[in-house]
């Protein structure tokens, strides 16, 4: 039976408009972002339960990665090809920039909480390391948040210089400085540190202040200035 049979207040797109996307389930959710009819022997909604099970969560499946070259996410994705995937890569892009958005207008960052709880929605599942800087008005609100730099965080990669050049850009009278770590151990090394004092120094020339410096990963999002390292 496909979709299409169902009675019409059982329906996810009908739902939806009944009664927002928040009354869907993670399943529908999905099926109405996909599309289409599923796949033989699956409606949309079971193909998107099977998805679920086979990645055990939705943030695994969102953060499932794509063999270069290929028009799949392969077997641990039946019936997701390329089309999907880059609906569902499109829908987390859209959902991180709202959120940016939001925070701009919104309260402001002046606590480690309220800045753990924007980096984790950003850079958790960032496959490769990302350096970045949060560049805050003389209230802590969010100017802009900004990727500088990728690659392992080392003295070699990250250049003051560009550093102060877009905050002062950005006019920032603050920075909160962030980056994530992959391998899934929020725990800072000798070279996030030795950055660190770096860019505080050079930024200081300027009277921006460096309010923290944030790493996160799996196991959560370390605070430099909670941890006494600021």
């Amino acid at each position: 039976m496909s979709i299409r049979d169902w009675p019409v207040n059982e329906r996810p797109r009908e739902k939806l408009l009944a009664n927002g996307a928040h009354s869907l389930s993670d399943a529908e959710l999905l099926a109405v972002l996909l599309g289409g009819s599923g796949r033989p022997g699956l409606d949309a909604v079971a193909m998107a339960r099977e998805l679920l099970r086979r990645h055990q969560s939705l943030r695994g499946l969102l953060s499932a990665p794509r063999t270069p070259g290929t028009t799949s996410l392969g077997p641990a994705c039946p019936g997701l090809g390329i089309a999907g995937y880059c609906r569902l890569q499109a829908a987390v892009e859209l959902a991180r920039r709202h959120y940016a958005e939001a925070m701009r207008a919104g309260p402001p960052l002046d606590s480690p909480q309220a800045t753990r709880d924007f980096l984790i929605r950003r850079l958790r599942d960032t496959p490769h390391e990302l350096f970045c800087c949060l560049h805050l008005d003389n209230r802590h609100r969010l100017i802009a948040f900004d990727e500088l730099f990728r690659g392992t965080i080392d003295g070699a990669s990250v250049h003051p210089r560009e550093v102060v050049k877009q905050a002062l850009a950005r006019n920032a009278a603050a920075v909160i400085l962030a980056h994530n770590h992959p391998s899934g151990v929020a725990e800072p090394s000798q070279a996030d540190e030795l950055v660190t004092r770096r860019l505080r120094e050079a930024l200081q020339l300027v009277d921006i202040r460096v309010l923290d410096h944030m790493i996160v990963a799996d196991n959560g999002c370390l605070s430099f200035a909670e941890r006494g390292l600021l």
